[in-house]
């Protein structure tokens, strides 16, 4: 249904009523001028001086008994993981005492004592050999070891009463994304989720908060931090992986609706609420911000703008809300715009006369529709597949999986059938060069003595045969114009590997992007990454005082924003397990880093003390620096970064819709130019590199 039985027409009181919300809701036009651009989060408030000496007494005692417990654990593997469970208190008082993050001196200091003394009782249970919380009912905070930084991140938990460790009853699990909060610390997200079970609570069903890694709409490593988390929870309490629901409101609607579009074959049903699903449009509706992207930039829009993703909705039941006068209505329009394309009509349940938050009634529908879909739960081989992306960052839907585009940053598309009558799949594509089919075990749909029939635009082919557990997994890539079957035993190697053809063989060496490997350069920052600082000496006074200043500035602002503590590691200190293991960042020059210079050969980057050049670019070396992501030579399963954190800056702090990718594959950094709340100096050059990480002919 479009609307809610008790929607009406917007009279022009009603409209008056709106914009005055909007006023009231907006970030306002002083967050639009990017030369006076205020701190997120906000400078905290001074604490007494007897309330900070207590606090740092608590926590340096704290942290003594986590290394102690570390060290007395190591023989108990099972008790050693929990200590994450552990130091999610540790660190949300030490980060609020380092870092200046009391927002509110009474309520806040009573809440780290509060936090101080769980984080102890926590650590006298685990040394007694138990961990009465990994088995409670009710509100549970809890906490893992991220991939991206190795740094604890929590979680809230709204386990059922009806949950039991021993029960063989899989449950629901509803994950929530938060609002925007730009004081929400780890401490007061604690405090918070120990005290309120949050919007819906649906019965026998666990839900899951994230953090998200604070306040960026779970976009980059506050996405991940849900799929981690996510995983998490899976491996310690028993959860129904076709009944996984996605909710969120306002900022964590705009979530809701990337996690419905980008993944949406492995959720049961979507519930966004509010929020943005694009950028341009929500920016001048909301915002009221004139948008002057670069070419790039907005090539990069097509990342996180849900709107061009609308298709994937297909397989991901939906139900979207909005207040009827909320000037956030504007997210979910947007999205029945580009569903209405797809010839799909989006159930739109809207609040009567209602701003910015759910309307009771409106409520009670979400959940029965929501409710009923989750009923049914998750199909993970649907005979009809639609699915479309922009880049291999995300490239999987249920049983289809793209392993190679012709283009990055255009539309690719796969519209997939099963007829299990004909022992038949036909699939037509768009943009694509490789693609997997896949069905797990017990899923194969067709008769398992006989090679299923695949037909690819048009293209008749026979695929490998199934396994004798009913599993299916069949590999298909181009060559010219041509679909043809890659085999299972290619000496071992993964089809990621196998990505590009010769007309005789595949070949490991020839390096193409893929899934975790295809830029741009913030796509390093969703794994694991290891920062190395130069320790020699620059090419020039200029560039060697940029580099430590941008340093500084991508280390400080990883942990404002994203809420971890970089790794950093000396040049000279690098091993062959953090090559094996980490995407590396590398600051400074082929001079002064021991690391850049080792590869510097092997880069599309030409740099000496005179000229920096990048293919038929060149420019003068003591005034210019590159910065670009590309597969490290030295291991080309992992990235390197030169000279780049993540590539939004203070201003787009200011509103979600502005945090996306501001830098493409490569840039060229003019350093005379004044560092800005929007860039890191001069970009006089910026570009993709193709298909084969090499440098485009134009541009």
């Amino acid at each position: 249904m479009k609307n809610s039985p008790r929607s009406r027409v917007v009279s022009l009181s009603t409209l008056l009523i709106c914009f005055v919300q909007s006023l009231a809701y907006a970030d306002g036009p002083a967050d639009n001028r990017a030369e006076s651009v205020r701190r997120v989060p906000p400078p905290g408030v001074a604490l007494a001086e007897a309330d900070r000496a207590e606090l740092d007494r608590g926590v340096t005692e704290l942290g003594r008994t986590i290394e102690t417990l570390r060290t007395d654990l190591r023989a108990k593997p099972a008790l050693l993981e929990l200590l994450p469970d552990i130091q999610i208190f540790h660190n949300a008082v030490r980060y609020a005492l380092t870092y200046n993050e009391f927002f509110n001196a009474t309520n806040e200091v009573t809440g780290a004592r509060a936090l101080l003394a769980q984080g102890n009782e926590r650590a006298e249970q685990l040394r007694a050999g138990a961990a009465p919380w990994t088995r409670a009912t009710g509100l549970v905070v809890r906490g893992y070891v991220s991939k991206i930084d190795g740094s604890v991140q929590p979680y809230g938990l709204v386990v059922p009463a009806s949950y039991a460790t021993n029960s063989p009853h899989q449950f629901r699990l509803d994950a929530w994304f938060h609002g925007r909060g730009e004081t929400l610390s780890e401490l007061n997200f604690l405090r918070d989720r120990q005290r309120s079970p949050g919007e819906f609570t649906p019965p026998h069903a666990f839900v899951l908060h994230l953090y998200g890694r604070y306040c960026n709409a779970n976009k980059f490593a506050g996405e991940i931090d849900f799929l981690e988390a996510l995983e998490h929870v899976r491996h310690r309490y028993s959860i129904d992986e076709n009944r996984v629901v996605v909710r969120g409101f306002s900022m964590g609607g705009a979530a809701c609706w990337q996690f419905a579009v980008h993944y949406a074959g492995r959720w049961a049903a979507a519930a966004p609420g509010a929020g943005f699903s694009e950028t341009a449009d929500f920016l001048k509706v909301f915002q009221k911000e004139t948008v002057k992207p670069a070419w790039y930039e907005q090539k990069l829009w097509h990342m996180y703008d849900c709107t061009d993703y609308a298709a994937n909705l297909f397989n991901c039941p939906t139900v979207a809300y909005s207040g009827e006068i909320d000037s956030q209505k504007q997210a979910a329009d947007m999205m029945a715009k580009a569903l209405q394309a797809e010839g799909i009509e989006l159930t739109h349940v809207i609040g009567p006369q209602t701003g910015h938050k759910y309307h009771p009634a409106s409520k009670e529908e979400i959940n029965r529709r929501i409710d009923s879909v989750v009923a049914t739960g998750r199909d993970p081989v649907p005979d009809k597949i639609r699915f479309t992306t922009w880049t291999l960052r995300y490239n999987e839907m249920l049983w289809l999986t793209v392993d190679g585009l012709e283009q990055h940053w255009e539309r690719a598309r796969v519209d997939a059938e099963l007829d299990r009558a004909a022992n038949t799949i036909k699939a037509s594509t768009k943009n694509v060069t490789a693609l997997t089919f896949s069905m797990p075990a017990g899923r194969y749909p067709f008769e398992i003595t006989r090679r299923p029939k695949v037909i690819l635009d048009g293209q008749k082919l026979e695929a490998v045969l199934p396994q004798s557990d009913r599993s299916w997994t069949a590999h298909f890539s181009k060559l010219g114009r041509k679909w043809i079957v890659v085999e299972h035993n290619n000496n071992g190697r993964s089809f990621a590997q196998l990505s590009s053809i010769t007309p005789k063989q595949y070949v490991e060496s020839d390096i193409r992007k893929r899934h975790g490997l295809q830029g741009p350069i913030d796509d390093a920052f969703m794994d694991s990454f290891v920062m190395v600082r130069p320790t020699g000496e620059p090419l020039s006074k200029t560039i060697g005082a940029w580099v430590a200043a941008e340093q500084a500035h991508a280390i400080e602002h990883w942990r404002r924003q994203f809420r971890g503590e970089a790794r950093v590691v000396n040049d000279d200190a690098i091993t062959d397990a953090d090559i094996a293991a980490h995407n590396l960042i590398l600051w400074g020059d082929p001079r002064s880093n021991k690391l850049l210079a080792r590869i510097a050969d092997k880069l599309p980057v030409r740099w000496d003390a005179n000229n920096v050049r990048l293919g038929r670019w060149s420019y003068a070396a003591d005034q210019h620096i590159p910065v670009l992501i590309y597969p490290n030579p030295l291991n080309p399963k992992r990235y390197v970064v030169l000279n780049s954190g993540f590539t939004f800056r203070e201003y787009d702090y200011l509103n979600n819709a502005r945090q996306i990718s501001k830098l493409p594959d490569f840039a060229v950094i003019d350093v005379d130019q004044p560092v800005t709340s929007r860039a890191p100096g001069g970009i006089v050059a910026a570009g993709f590199f193709n298909e084969h990480w090499a440098l485009p002919d134009s541009r």
